[in-house]
């Protein structure tokens, strides 16, 4: 169909042919089913029959068997290959005495085999083969047809009248209807997403050889689709088979902590086992290498002090750091208890399921740009943190979820080492309930014991052994939200936990260390003549004893001990009560955050009015500072070294800086969920967009946010111009924008429908446009050389879905298309716009670039089980060596190119706490980027092993090489 737009043709004549097409297709439909139903009756009938016939001695009618071409099973009949919609199949028909070029297929084989088809339905419905035979999932199967021999062939020279074909033709479709269902069964039991069913079920993801080898068929959702072998592969056994040498190693998690915090040095890397030697890369090229024979397993204070006793060697040169390095992000707009300094200076942060350590100075961030390391242990998104009175351990709360099979992950607390980033304790596996919502530890004991708060409905207060692991006490605390707890740091016996309308003080019983046998009175605190806020979201113990709490009426409440009293209202026997002693109004809106100073003074952090104020003795205030607008409320303060301040604010930002001069931005990020993302194509650039509206140019060599800007609307797709001088950025009104890298300039402005645009695509030549939209058309504009001007070329129409995924040939003059209902098309660009109706042709074009999750060289990585939906984005990189691909499982896969092969294996990363929406390889392969979705997380992978960048080795199939991997990150 030529989609190029013609003059005098207006938005509701276009809306009506569009309309009265789709009815015309669904009337056709209707009519398929029902004649589809009477030959599931009628070969029932015949079944029938024939078994009668067969048990009366009546031999059955046979079928010569046709001998099987090379690499196949040695038994196959001829198969169905479809003429029309994906549902749709052909039965065996006579050789066409056709000329070839004008065929829908390829050439017709010996034996009087069929022909494969691509051809196109009237309602605009991808071609592809008919239901395969039924077998287990990612067993190649010869196809099945059914047994007849008087349907006409189409093409063929027949003697029916013109008044019959759309009879046959109709006939045809029943035909093939009928063995789909008989096959499959209903679609509507495959409506539901479920990983859990079983590989050999309906909603399996399958697939088939074709008898001639010249396609393979997977099913989604009861879907067949069928893609085209190449014609270099003779079998699909020549293909690899194994994961790609090629691995990923954690460079950076975005945004970037862009200037030295200071110089304290710190290792830097994962340490990993060599015999019985503990190796930890220390930065500068130095291994620290700790002898581990003597660790205790389940003891985290015998392994804390093995690992910091023994005395180290120390190594020089290089080391290959196979623990993670970088990631982009801060989580501050859901999250407390969410920032700290370590004792080595180093900045603990949390974003997804990772862990942030930021050493300040040096390492592979550059001069000024730090290192990150990570721990990397949980399995679900973490919610809190709390730093040991040691200043290197760390305990980290992580929230309920479930992995892909669909079994839980349970809330658990990890106490580890920041130095060796080794887990020493794991608490509460199995104790808590939703997510472990705030943590403590004692500091009076040497940090001996950790308080947990749960997110259960009755928000559960547990006392934790920190070397055992065990529990010493346990209670319901409030059905109201808790949102900070903490010891005494004069008494361990003294608990304070605060929330929503409430602040409690708690004394401890730890019951001589008897698991169990702890026992904990509540206190409640009284407001008397002062008015009882909302939420008490902080507090902060002084020296004196005294505890002072930030309310959301904007107020530091001081509140004083004193002896108990038996009229004191609340429950249990604590020796002392608190009351409120002073008041003071200190910001306008709630108060998120109040800080302890090594001087002696307290910080608190507004809300509303986004103030940071310092106060001396008697709540005095003494100097005070606002964080701009666009950075959002406070929400954590931190003290780092010297004078120096660290701020993490509502927006997901860490400022640095002080009072007196004021704050800068260390990390600037995304606040919601992301989807856009491109990669430079001669520079390590990349650029993001999402749902908050902003568009971030990020620089992947140094780590820092280039420039960021206000789209107004949410951003969904991005891609820059060959030239790298523009980028093109899709939104969800239809609009699209061209904006100048250097400048943020907006050159071109320009909408298509009103529906979003999901994906936009330069030609490798850059001088077409690809806009796809959920208006299920694909717009091509002409683009000058520089990319700042376009005009409308053409329309491709014919998907019946929404447009999802698309790529360019190397020449520039053809399209490969996705869309939401699992169809591959493929268009004539430079011929008008034409969709080309024979698929067959396209099977030996090469793509400039791989980005559609369906297609022969990327269907093995669909796993079992899949609905369609399990894939969000995939990426080839540049030297055609390893396909990255990003699922909706929270997890970042390596495959080999091509992966044609059924249950491929890969290497898979975690890290991401949501659905991963995007995967990009930077231009020379050094780097993959990938986007978290809700969690808002950019993770920047270094792309490890053979080979490096360059082209791949040239082979008849395209097959990458399988030399070993050059390195040792296994």
């Amino acid at each position: 169909m030529d989609g190029a737009a013609g003059p005098g043709e207006g938005p509701a004549h276009e809306t009506l042919q569009t309309l009265s097409q789709r009815l015309r297709v669904q009337e056709e439909e209707m009519e398929l089913v029902k004649a589809a139903l009477a030959e599931a009756l009628r070969l029932l009938r015949l079944h029938g029959s024939s078994a009668s016939l067969q048990g009366s001695g009546t031999p059955a009618p046979t079928r010569d068997s046709t001998p099987a071409p090379p690499g196949l099973p040695p038994t196959c009949s001829p198969s169905l290959v479809s003429r029309g919609t994906q549902t749709e199949g052909q039965l065996e028909m006579e050789p066409s005495s056709e000329p070839p070029g004008l065929s829908n297929g390829p050439p017709a084989l010996q034996g009087g085999s069929e022909e494969p088809s691509g051809t196109q339905s009237e309602g605009g419905c991808s071609s592809s083969s008919g239901a395969g035979s039924p077998g287990p999932p990612g067993v190649l199967r010869p196809l099945q047809p059914l047994q007849r021999s008087d349907t006409p062939r189409r093409n063929s020279s027949s003697s029916s009248s013109p008044s019959e074909r759309p009879r046959q033709k109709l006939s045809r479709k029943a035909a093939s209807s009928a063995n789909l269902l008989l096959r499959s069964g209903s679609t509507e039991s495959r409506g539901s997403k479920d990983p859990l069913s079983s590989p050999g079920g309906p909603g399996s993801r399958r697939s088939n050889y074709n008898l001639e080898g010249i396609s393979v068929k997977m099913f989604l959702r009861g879907r067949p689709i069928t893609m085209y072998i190449p014609s270099g592969i003779r079998s699909l056994e020549e293909l690899p088979s194994g994961p790609p040498p090629e691995t990923l190693s954690l460079d950076w998690v975005y945004p970037n902590p862009s200037s030295s915090l200071g110089t304290t040095p710190s290792h830097y890397g994962s340490p990993f086992l060599l015999d019985s030697f503990l190796l930890c890369p220390w930065g500068q090229g130095v291994l620290r290498v700790i002898p581990c024979h003597a660790a205790v397993d389940g003891n985290a204070e015998q392994n804390f002090a093995m690992l910091h006793s023994f005395s180290s060697c120390l190594w020089s040169g290089p080391f290959l750091d196979r623990g993670p390095q970088h990631s982009y992000g801060y989580r501050g707009r859901d999250s407390r208890s969410n920032l700290f300094v370590l004792r080595s200076g180093e900045v603990v942060y949390f974003i997804a399921c990772v862990v942030v350590l930021y050493r300040p100075g040096g390492g592979p961030g550059g001069p000024g740009g730090g290192g990150q390391r990570h721990y990397r242990g949980h399995t679900d998104c973490v919610r809190c943190l709390a730093v040991h009175p040691d200043g290197v351990r760390v305990a980290s709360g992580q929230t309920a979820g479930v992995d892909k099979d669909g079994k839980p992950l349970q809330p658990v607390v990890h106490i580890w080492d920041s130095e060796t980033l080794l887990k020493l304790q794991e608490i509460g596996l199995g104790a808590f309930e939703r997510g472990v919502g705030a943590l403590a530890f004692s500091a009076v004991d040497q940090g001996a014991f950790l308080c947990v708060v749960d997110d259960s409905n009755e928000h559960m207060l547990s006392v934790w052994d920190c070397n055992r692991g065990v529990k010493l006490a346990e209670i319901k605390s409030t059905n109201d939200s808790v949102l900070a707890v903490g010891f005494s740091p004069r008494d361990s016996s003294c608990i304070v936990t605060s929330g929503k309308s409430h602040v409690h003080f708690w004394n401890w019983s730890g019951g001589a260390g008897v698991p169990g046998n702890g026992t904990l009175a509540r206190k409640q605190g009284v407001f008397g003549k002062y008015k009882k806020p909302k939420f008490i979201p902080c507090f902060v113990f002084l020296p004196d004893g005294n505890i002072l709490t930030g309310d959301s009426e904007g107020n530091i409440l001081t509140w004083g001990r004193s002896v108990s009293d038996s009229k004191t209202p609340g429950r249990g026997g604590a020796k002392e009560t608190y009351t409120i002693v002073a008041q003071a109004h200190a910001h306008e809106g709630s108060i998120f955050a109040l800080c302890l100073r090594r001087d002696g003074t307290v910080l608190s952090g507004g809300g509303r009015d986004r103030r940071l104020v310092q106060w001396g003795p008697g709540l005095v205030a003494l100097q005070e500072a606002e964080i701009p607008e666009h950075f959002g409320a406070v929400r954590a303060i931190a003290e780092g070294l010297g004078s120096e301040l660290l701020v993490g604010t509502t927006k997901n930002a860490l400022l640095r800086g002080d009072l007196a001069q004021g704050f800068s931005p260390v990390i600037q990020g995304h606040t919601d969920e992301l989807w856009g993302l491109c990669t430079h194509p001669s520079q390590n650039r990349f650029l993001t967009c999402g749902h908050d509206r902003q568009l971030c140019l990020w620089d992947g060599e140094g780590h820092a946010l280039a420039w960021s800007m206000d789209l107004k609307e949410t951003g969904l797709c991005a891609d820059f111009h060959p030239s790298g001088a523009v980028v093109v950025v899709g939104l969800n009104t239809g609009r699209w924008l061209v904006l100048d890298t250097e400048t943020k300039e907006i050159v071109s402005d320009v909408t298509d429908g009103n529906e979003q645009l999901s994906v936009v695509r330069y030609s490798p030549d850059g001088l077409y446009l690809a806009i796809g939209s959920h208006d299920n058309m694909i717009y091509i504009y002409s683009v000058s050389s520089c990319g700042t001007k376009s005009s409308r070329f053409g329309r491709c129409m014919g998907h019946s879905s929404f447009i999802t995924h698309l790529d360019w040939s190397k020449d520039g003059n053809f399209i490969m298309s996705n869309s939401g209902d699992y169809e591959i098309l493929y268009w004539d660009v430079a011929g008008g716009c034409k969709l080309l109706r024979n698929r067959y042709e396209s099977r030996d074009r090469e793509w400039a670039t791989y980005t559609c999750v369906l297609g022969f060289h990327v269907y093995g990585v669909w796993p079992d089980g899949s609905d369609g939906t399990d894939i969000n984005s995939l990426c080839r990189s540049h030297n055609e060596r390893v396909v990255a691909v990003a699922d909706d499982f929270c997890k970042v896969h390596l495959f080999q190119y091509p992966c044609a092969r059924a249950k491929a294996p890969s290497r898979m990363y975690s890290g991401h706490g949501s659905h991963v929406t995007s995967v990009r390889f930077t231009h020379d392969d050094s780097y993959l980027v990938s986007l978290g979705g809700k969690d808002a997380s950019i993770f920047q992978w270094r792309v490890l092993g053979a080979g490096g960048s360059g082209p791949a080795p040239a082979t008849p199939s395209r097959t990458p090489s399988l030399s070993p991997a050059s390195s040792l990150d296994v």
